[in-house]
This record gives structure tokens, sequence and C-alpha cells, in this order.
């Protein structure tokens, strides 16, 4: 890498480019010193490298925009092309939604001003524009209230810029900044209230007494920035380095910056309520999500050494630091704990990684991603990071009844997988106590999942050697994952017909006869003699067994003899058959039960409808808050009809762009063709209509095989838009199927609506107070200013076994909880085909648990379903 990216990446870092040096201005000044040399070189590379840095690392844009205002002494033209630049980049993101480009781009042109590169009138036409268009979407006449979380990312785009710009322009343009504040407040006060329902990291029942008081996000900005302006605009973790070239600056001229056009108006809705505006809300959540929900797991008084504001722009840095290093771990880590910031942080980074790591509806990226952060941060903070992690999982922990559903298995994935990066090593004396809770407590549940999930992850004996502190805990520890083999031949066992059976079935396998050969055998041998419950058994648990061995030898028994399967079952009840055997076979190894079910829906032996049945079966219903088993199994059935519909939309897509160009090339080559055609050449001395044939002959070959190709790929998207339709269908069922089957069993359990309106009469039994540790500094009081529901119930004080909620409570808790899991991860495939769900199962005669649940993860109020 030449010098002068070099220096351009590294500004503002300690490192050797810099001669490890932390001095701002020194930084700017070596940095601009050598750009200035280049520039006759290599404008062109140095003006995209300007840009992508900006974009890329937006916590180093004061530095950036400072050397921008130094180039700008030296070379007018070459930053009026950085200008020009970032108002197409600026624009281009403004009309694709590219919510990142807009927000960053928007410090970068604050930061611009404020080195005297752009006029703060340029800045605040800017925020006007976007402030307008922000208004009139959320106008009931002239705009699509629906949309409001454009208009609300809009305007917090606004006001995070301020942090970076405000006191520039308050000290230059002071009533055109005004104005602009009048404009926020104006739409601050036509807004609706965003409620968090739905979205929460905890279970929260009193959502009308909390929706009044407490503040959504863009409100709680509003605040902070209110507060920021009454304090003068003093802030401490922005970095001013323009400040210390400001009499050079001065002389710099101010660039045009040109016009932006904010994208149009979604059409504007009919009725503020019901089915249309429920999905183009959620349309736009999905466009425009706000990137962060605040998870307050540590007391205020581990982060109070900052101001409101200097909070936001931390979270800031961090979530730029996620998104733009996701590729390079390291980088990442070492970006994270080297935040232009005078003060420490390291809690504030743990509740703001964990905040993305259980955003919901889903995180940015994968879960893996934020585990190998932690443990990054882990070794790049050895004193520090450790013991900060380990009082999150306490205090997460404590908390652990009122954590979402989803939040909650993200939680224990999480938690098992850094385990096994830190030799399993936990002191799991503290937790021991659980073994006191009753069976369907949460944190005993949690504890007894974690466990399961380290034995996938590596073997029983060595979690077990882990857990010697609290050797108690063995009976939370998964069976050993042997399988339960019902033709096991032992020494002494009597030896039955099946066994006969199952012997030689595994012969015929081993000889390598085709299935259609033991097709043959299992019709005219085994079935007409023992019926279809033995064959069933005989087949399937033999075949399992056979492909035991390894997750290789079970994918080559499914793929040779798949069809001996299918042919037994051929309709729901018999796969629902055919699953309790797998489970059965499997019942030590939940991970292997997941897996094999799987496969097995992958080779369309199992449909997802049979799935769905065997879920509800009386036997794991019973299970249904003691254990994640049937849930995996459950999801894994959605996912992998969520994820066929996504791939058969993608080919469609491709598909179509195919079906253009080959169309166009098929043009063409007729267009050649009929022109040859029609063109006069002499034959022996006589004219004749065509070119000469030698060269026609090439040209009508080419015409018919483009033609032909057209015609191929034209029938290929028929095809698959087929497939679409067919696997849109058969995703209708399932929600359908699913939701029955939740609204008929919650209906069962459920007390009357009279008597439980609220998810807070099933905690009746609950215990206002919770015990918190808080004698070390690794484990934390709970701050229940924000981050914990007042009324949430106790999960047993530590040694104790205080739980007071019942055995029915719980699993009506839980299932409502996975109801509400399901409905949000699975939105946008349920919301078209919402209006026949309402018809035919959210009814009026439907539990209002059970709907509140529904709407709550769809993030659909109450009271707009029954205007609808």
């Amino acid at each position: 890498m030449s010098s002068w990216r070099s220096l351009l990446l590294r500004i503002g870092d300690k490192c050797s480019e810099y001669g490890s040096s932390s001095d701002f201005k020194e930084h700017i000044e070596t940095c601009f010193g050598v750009i200035r040399r280049e520039l006759e070189h290599s404008a062109n590379d140095i003006l995209s490298f300007i840009l992508q840095c900006a974009e890329q690392l937006p916590h180093k844009i004061p530095l950036y925009g400072t050397v921008v205002g130094l180039l700008n002494l030296e070379n007018e033209d070459f930053v009026r092309k950085i200008v020009e630049n970032s108002q197409t980049n600026f624009q281009d993101a403004l009309d694709s939604g590219n919510c990142d480009k807009i927000r960053v781009l928007m410090r970068f042109l604050t930061s611009m001003m404020c080195s005297k590169v752009l006029q703060p009138t340029a800045l605040v036409v800017v925020f006007e524009t976007l402030l307008s268009s922000a208004a009139t979407t959320v106008d009931e006449e002239k705009g699509n209230p629906s949309w409001q979380a454009r208009g609300d990312f809009y305007v917090t785009c606004i006001l995070s810029c301020l942090p970076w710009g405000g006191s520039e322009l308050v000290e230059q343009v002071p009533e055109e900044i005004e104005r602009v504040m009048v404009g926020i407040q104006a739409y601050m006060s036509i807004r609706r209230h965003n409620s968090d329902t739905g979205l929460s990291f905890f279970e929260d029942d009193d959502e009308s007494e909390k929706g009044a008081t407490e503040k959504d996000f863009l409100e709680d900005l509003w605040d902070r920035i209110q507060g920021l302006s009454s304090n003068g605009w003093k802030i401490d973790s922005v970095p001013r380095p323009h400040l210390a070239f400001e009499a050079q600056l001065v002389a710099g001229k101010c660039h045009e910056f040109g016009p932006i056009n904010a994208p149009e108006q979604p059409e504007p809705l009919v009725q503020l309520s019901g089915i249309i505006y429920g999905k183009q809300k959620h349309n736009a959540e999905l466009k425009y999500p706000q990137r962060i929900r605040r998870l307050n797991i540590f007391p205020a008084s581990k982060t109070e050494d900052m101001q409101p504001i200097d909070r936001f722009i931390v979270e800031e840095y961090l979530l730029d630091v996620l998104l733009f290093l996701n590729g390079c771990r390291k980088e990442c880590a070492s970006y994270m704990v080297g935040l232009p910031v005078p003060f420490r942080y390291e809690y504030l980074m743990a509740e703001t990684i964990f905040s993305q790591l259980l955003l919901l509806p889903t995180p940015p990226f994968k879960p893996i991603y934020y585990t190998l952060v932690i443990m990054d941060l882990c070794k790049a903070l050895p004193g520090a990071f450790p013991a900060v992690v380990a009082g999150a999982v306490r205090a997460l922990f404590e908390k652990i009844a009122d954590l979402d559903m989803e939040c909650r298995t993200r939680l224990i994935l999480w938690f098992s997988h850094h385990l096994s990066n830190f030799q399993f090593i936990w002191p799991w004396e503290e937790w021991a106590y659980v073994l006191d809770l009753p069976k369907w407590a949460p944190q005993r549940v949690f504890v007894q999942e974690v466990l399961e999930r380290e034995v996938r992850l590596s073997y029983w004996d060595k979690v077990k050697q882990s857990i010697e502190n609290a050797p108690a805990l063995e009976e939370l520890l998964p069976p050993k994952g042997a399988p339960n083999f019902k033709y096991m031949t032992e020494d002494g066992k009597e030896i039955t017909e099946q066994h006969a059976l199952s012997a030689e079935l595994s012969n015929k396998v081993k000889g390598r006869q085709t299935a259609r050969e033991i097709i043959s055998w299992v019709e005219e041998s085994v079935f007409p003699h023992h019926g279809l419950e033995v064959t069933l058994t005989v087949v399937v648990q033999t075949l399992l067994d056979i492909g035991s061995k390894s997750f290789t030898h079970l994918i080559t028994v499914l793929e040779r003899y798949g069809q001996v399967i299918a042919r037994l079952c051929h309709d729901h009840d018999k796969q629902m058959m055919l699953i309790a055997e797998v489970s059965s076979y499997w019942k030590n190894n939940a991970q292997m039960t997941a897996i094999a079910i799987d496969r097995m829906m992958g080779y369309r032996l199992l449909s997802n409808l049979s799935i769905v049945k065997w879920v509800f079966s009386p036997a794991n219903i019973e299970q249904f808050h003691t254990s994640d088993r049937v849930w995996e199994v459950l999801r894994n059935a959605i996912s992998k009809t969520y994820n066929r519909i996504s791939d058969l939309r993608k080919e469609i897509l491709s598909l179509k762009k195919s079906v253009v160009s080959a169309e166009e090339a098929a043009a063409k080559a007729k267009a050649e063709l009929d022109a040859a055609e029609s063109k006069l050449t002499l034959v022996d001395g006589e004219p004749v209509l065509g070119e000469n044939p030698v060269k026609m002959k090439p040209l009508k070959s080419k015409a018919e095989k483009t033609n032909e190709e057209a015609i191929s790929v034209r029938d290929s998207l028929e095809a698959k838009a087929a497939l679409l339709a067919r696997a849109l269908d058969e995703n209708e069922a399932l929600f359908l199927s699913l939701y029955k089957n939740f609204s008929n069993v919650l209906m069962e359990r459920l007390p009357d609506p009279s008597k439980a309106p609220a998810l807070r009469a099933l905690k009746s039994g609950q215990v206002d107070q919770m015990a918190v540790d808080i004698d070390e500094t690794s484990e934390m009081e709970l701050d229940n200013e924000n981050g914990r529901p007042k009324k949430s119930q106790s999960n047993g004080e530590k040694g104790s076994t205080a739980y007071n909620i019942g055995e029915k409570e719980q699993w009506c808790l839980s299932t409502l909880g996975y109801v509400k899991a399901f409905s949000r991860q699975y939105a946008s495939e349920i919301w078209p085909h919402m209006e026949k769900l309402e018809v035919e199962v959210f009814t009026e005669n439907a539990h209002p648990l059970f709907l509140k649940a529904v709407y709550s993860g769809l993030r659909r109020p109450i009271i707009e379903v029954s205007s609808s």
C-alpha cells in the first residue's frame, strides 16, 4: 500500500505510520503534506479513497473533513470534485434507500461545513429538504403515515449530525438552524409515538401505561439534542480537529452544493388502519429499520461519566465499526477499543454488542459475528472486558424469565459457543441452586439448554468435567447421545421376528441391493404379514441405525434408500409415524433428531405440515416449556420453507434478466438475418434477393439458436413461477396449520379471558423483588430505569427455591412467547396471507392473549385490528 493510502487509513490511530503519536493535529499535518505532494500524480485515486475512507471509517470523519479543508486551500478544483461526488453519492443513496450511506454522508457534509468547504446554508437546505419530506410522509391527508419509519429515519439523520456541527451552525446561521429545530419540534408533534411492543428485549405487559411514559428512540434522541443545545453544544466524544486549523481554514473557498431531491412520497392510504396499513408499515420498517434498541444491562453508575448525548455518539461509533469492519474481526475489535473519546466505555461497549446480538426481529449480521467480536475484545482487553461480559451474563440470567423467547434462544446459543472458546470455564456453583427450582423455571431451563449446546460443541465427558465445582448439575446434562435402536441384539435377549426382519434388511443394504429391490421385498414379504406399523418401524429404525455413524452416513442412506421410506410414508399421518420413529431412535440426542428430520424434509420425505402436526402431538406439547427440542425442529421446518421461497424468488429475478437479454439477442440476430435477406445480390449474373448463401447460413443458424435459447429461458421462468406459486400455497397452508394448532392448545390451557385479560394475570404468583449480587464489579445490579420491566417475575433468589409461577401458567407464558417470536421472525411471509388467517384463525373466538401475542410479533396494534 502506498504511503498516502496508509496515512489516510491510519489517521488518528496509534500506529507506526505516525510514529505512535496520538496527536490529531500532527496526524492531519503529516497526512495533508503527503497528499498535497501526490495530488498531481494521483488526484482521481486520492479523491475516491478519501470518500471511501469517510464512508467506511465514519468515526474518523472529523479528521477527513479537516484534511479536505486544508486541501481546499491548495487545490480548489480537487475539493470541488469531492463536494460534487459527495452530492451525487448522497442523491443515489436517497433514491435507493441506502440508510447507512445517507447517514454517514450527512455527517461528512457536516464535517466539511466545519472546515469551511461547504456553506452552512447549504447544509441547512439538505436538512430542510429531508424534514419537509418527513413531515409530508406522516401527514394524514397528503402523505402515508404507514411509512413513518422513513420520516423518522430522515429526522434521526438530521439530529445525529448536530453533535458534529451544531456549534458552528448556531454561531454562523442561528436563525436558519432555529428554523430547523422548530420544524423538528413540529414533526415530533404530528408523528405517532412508536411503541416498542413486539420488539422489546423483555416481556412487558403494561404497554398502555408504559407507552404513555416511555420515550421511543426518536423522542429520546430529540431530548438528548435539546440537552446538548442548552449545554452550549459542549461535547466530549466528538473530536474537533478543525479548530486547531481555524485561522487557515477561514481563507478557503466555500463550494456550491447541488440541490437534493427527496424520493417520491408513497401512495396515500384510504384508511389509516387495517391489513393494508399493516403491510405497508411492515415494509417501511424493513427498509428503514431502527439500528439500535437500548439494552440497559448495567446500572447507570457504570456509565455515569457520560452525558446522555455522549452515550448516543459512542453507540454510533461502535455500530459503525461493527458495520463497516464486519469482514475483519481483528481490525473490528482493534477499532472498537480505540475510539476517539476521553473516557472509558467497556460497559457501554458490552451493552451495545449484546443489544445487536439480541436485536429484534433480526440482528444486522449473523450471531457468529458478534460471538467472534466478543472473543476478540476479551483478548484485546484481558483485564477489563471478560469481567464485564461475565457481569452481563449474570444480569441477563437474573432477568431470564422476562427475556423474549427469541432473545433467550440466541443468548443460549451465544453463551454455549462463547464458553467453548474459553475451555468451558464458568463458576457453575453460582447457579447450582437452579436444581431446587421446578423443572419449568426459566433459569433452570436456561442452564439445561446451555449444557446441551455445549455437549454439541464438544463431548459429554468434557462438559461434565467443566461442572465439577457443581457436580449436582450433572442432572441437567443431556443423556449420552447414543442411539436407541429397538432391534439391538444383546446376549441372552430374545430375538423376535422383528429383530430378524431388521437383520435381513441390514444385510440387503450391506449387499448393495437397490431401493427398488428393497421396496419389492417390503411389499411382498414384510407388509402383507406384519402390517404398516411394524413394517415402518423396522425399515426406519434399521435405515437410521445404518446411517447413525456420522452425518455423511445418514445422507448416503437417505439418498440411496429414501424412496423406500417415501413409499411407506406417503401422507401426513404416516409421516408423523416416521418422525416419531426418528425421535424415538435419537431420543438421547436432540441434535441428531433435528438433523435427521431436517434432512428428510430436504429430500421431500417429510412435509412441513406433518412436522407441525408432530410438534403439536400430546407428548410434545407437554415439553413446550421445559425443552427447546421440539422448537428447534419447528424452527428448522419453517426456515426451510422460507428459504425455498427465497431461493425461488432469487432464481426468478435472475431468469427475468436472462429472458430480457436472451430476447434482445434473438431480436438482434433476427434483424441481422432480415437485413441480409433484404439485400440484392448478383448470382450467375442475375439479381437475387438475399446475400450470398455462404454468408446466410451462419446468420440463419445464429437466429435459430438465439430464438431457441430465448424460448428455453422463458420456459424455465414459467416452470420456476409455477414452483413459486405452489411453494406460496404450501406456505399459506403451513401458517394456517401452525396458528390453528397454537390457538387450539392455548385455548385449552389459558384461563378464561375475563380472568386473564393480560399476561400479568398469569404471573400473579410473582415475587416483585429480585435478588442480584453486587459483591464483585463483574456482578452488576440491574438497571430498573429503562431496561427491566418493573413488574417482572422473580426467578428465584440465589440459593432459594422461590419460583412462584405454576407449571400451567409457565407453559402458557412460554408458548405465548414462541407465538410472538414466530410471528415476528416470519412476518414478511405471514402478512401476504393475513386476510385468510383473519377469516380462519384470528377471529373473535380466539383467545385475546393469543391474538395479542400474534399481533405484537407482527407489530400491529390491537386497536387497529378491531377497526380493520
